[in-house]
């Protein structure tokens, strides 16, 4: 494998195609913010604002700028998003609403968690950009709304009904692996260590089951495995994205035991969720094989593909171990071929089983300035290291 003309690849793709189709695209200079529903060409198909989708973009321009060359543009971009988020993005409080209007006005409450944990990672690295001090406070009184909540999540816009099934989800623990590391440099040591153990322990000895070899989406309160549609369910992407956030964990703890379990889980979910007819990896499954009431269960997601070749690329840089590369070059394959977009810059991201695109659009709702560009600047990152320091093979 080429790893030079490989890292060369998404490098390119990256500067040269999805940056500034989001930078060209995206913007929108007269009310603040980013327009994220961007049809295939990039022309804007709906105004409202998303406020995941806000904070995202304000991330993955500050990281831009903080890692790889700090262009005054990149800057811009996220400042300009920031302050948009500043004034409207919240109730005065930092509860963090789920969707605005154009011009900044609430159309959706805050009972979504991940509105908040992107905001907490969007001002924490525009802080560490800027030096600004109104942005690193927002990113620490946000995280401590975040850690507050992590028993109910949606708070009073929790849909349960008394007493019912009690079930806790993995996408919270999961998402506050990376979300740690990404604020480390305004938090004290004792609390980010506290946080990191948390988080570990969560994702490697709770949702992560010996029994199958695979991360499980629910379980009940009590930790035991559910026997119901959410306790069943399985999301091989989500597993996949954990691995990379504990691999880093692993590195930065210097506790390679971390990082050999996390490799062993990812090959474990590829393998699980890599369609054998079709290719592709599947959105979601059924523990016990039963059939899934999402329409979508079997569509090939973006972020899922983009997610495994991060996890698989890095796994391959820290242990050496042939098999992430091999499932790196099918996976590769795949997605290139795939969810790339030979006419217009940025990736489609909706495809049926048999891998045909069923949605043009490069943004909306849920898809942003986020999963294709951190891809590629993982992947790239990735690639770039292993060239300067080959890793020894398995």
């Amino acid at each position: 494998m080429d790893f030079k003309k490989l890292s060369q690849q998404y490098r390119s793709e990256l500067l040269d195609k999805v940056v500034p189709f989001w930078l060209n695209k995206s913007q929108d200079l007269e009310r603040g913010g980013y327009f994220t529903c961007l049809d295939r060409d990039g022309s804007v198909y709906d105004t409202d604002k998303f406020i995941w989708m806000q904070g995202r973009e304000v991330w993955m321009f500050s990281k831009l700028y903080n890692t790889v060359e700090p262009r005054q543009e990149w800057l811009d971009c996220a400042v300009q998003g920031a302050e948009f988020l500043r004034r409207y993005g919240h109730d005065g409080n930092l509860n963090w609403y789920f969707a605005l209007d154009r011009e900044g006005r609430p159309l959706v409450e805050p009972y979504n968690i991940f509105s908040y944990t992107f905001a907490v990672i969007a001002f924490g690295q525009l802080a560490k950009a800027t030096g600004n001090e109104e942005y690193a406070e927002i990113s620490r009184k946000t995280f401590d709304i975040v850690l507050s909540r992590t028993d109910n999540p949606k708070g009073r816009w929790n849909k349960s009904a008394p007493g019912a099934r009690a079930l806790k989800t993995f996408d919270l623990p999961m998402i506050l692996c990376n979300v740690a590391l990404e604020i480390e440099h305004l938090l004290e040591s004792d609390f980010l260590q506290q946080t990191i153990d948390t988080c570990l322990h969560e994702v490697l000895d709770v949702f992560y089951r010996p029994e199958l070899g695979l991360v499980v989406e629910a379980l009940g309160k009590d930790g035991k495995l559910v026997d119901c549609f959410d306790g069943r369910k399985m999301n091989p992407g989500h597993a996949i994205e954990s691995t990379w956030f504990i691999m880093d964990l692993g590195e930065r703890l210097g506790r390679p035991d971390l990082i050999r379990k996390a490799v062993d889980i990812s090959l474990a979910e590829v393998e699980y969720g890599w369609d054998k007819e079709f290719g592709g990896i599947f959105y979601f499954m059924d523990r016990l094989g039963k059939p899934r009431h999402e329409l979508e269960w079997d569509q090939k997601l973006w972020w899922v593909h983009l997610e495994t070749l991060i996890s698989l690329i890095k796994g391959y840089r820290l242990t050496g171990d042939t098999r992430c590369l091999e499932w790196f070059e099918r996976v590769h394959d795949y997605t290139w071929s795939h969810f790339a977009d030979p006419e217009y810059p940025e990736w489609f991201g909706y495809l049926n089983r048999r891998g045909e695109v069923l949605l043009p659009l490069k943004g909306g709702k849920w898809k942003g300035c986020f999963h294709v560009p951190r891809g590629l600047l993982c992947c790239w990152q990735e690639l770039e290291k292993i060239v300067n320091d080959p890793p020894q093979r398995d």
